[in-house]
């Protein structure tokens, strides 16, 4: 697959807990976006951060927090992008888990695949 130039990156922000069908949301969403053929998807653990409710969660010795943030990253065309989006909606509404979605542009420079 050949992948530059103007491109979307799609970012899912929710939480390490967040669930469907006892499997991690981000896992879910991951699998998905193979099925769907797009180039890739990095799961990201933060170490700290707050969502709507304004909670924190913390990797912190004294609060360690079983709830750590996660974020999805997936580039690919617009088009793929967009039509990878209602797979998201769908399992955000099947696993009643809260979250964020954001698209940006992203200009790829670069995507290849080792030996």
């Amino acid at each position: 697959m050949k992948l530059e130039g103007e491109g979307k990156l799609l970012r899912i922000f929710l939480g390490e807990a967040d669930r469907l069908d006892g499997k991690p949301l981000y896992e879910v969403i991951v699998v998905k976006a193979r099925e769907h053929g797009l180039a890739g998807a990095t799961v990201l653990r933060g170490v700290e951060g707050f969502g709507a409710r304004s909670r924190i969660h913390t990797a912190k010795i004294l609060r360690l927090s079983e709830d750590l943030p996660v974020v999805v990253e997936i580039v690919d065309t617009e088009e793929k992008v967009k039509s990878f989006m209602p797979v998201v909606d769908d399992a955000f509404q099947r696993s009643g888990s809260g979250g964020m979605v954001t698209l940006e542009r992203a200009e790829v420079i670069r995507y290849t695949h080792g030996k």
